[in-house]
C-alpha cells in the first residue's frame, strides 16, 4: 500500500474516531451497534493502523454515527 492510500486510510480513522466522541459513544457501543469487534473499530482508528474496512461495515458507522457517509471522507483537521 502506497504512502497516499495509507494517509487516507488513517484520515478515515480519525475522522470516525472524531465523530464517534462526538456522538459520546464508546469504542465498544459503536463496535456492538455495528456487529464489529471492539478490536477492529480500535484498529480502524488507530493513527498508524492500515486495518481496511468494507464499504457495508463502513456505511453501517455512518448510520449509527448519525452523518452523511461522504462527511467520512471530508479529511479536515480532525
Amino acid at each position: 500500500m502506497d504512502y497516499k492510500r495509507m494517509n487516507e486510510f488513517r484520515l478515515l480513522g480519525l475522522t470516525i474516531a472524531y465523530y464517534r466522541k462526538l456522538r459520546g459513544l464508546t469504542q465498544a457501543e459503536l463496535a456492538e451497534a455495528t456487529n464489529l469487534s471492539r478490536t477492529h473499530i480500535s484498529n480502524i482508528e488507530a493513527p498508524n493502523g492500515k486495518t481496511s474496512i468494507s464499504l457495508n461495515k463502513l456505511f453501517d458507522i455512518a448510520e449509527v454515527l448519525e452523518v452523511p457517509v461522504k462527511d467520512l471522507f471530508d479529511f479536515r483537521d480532525t
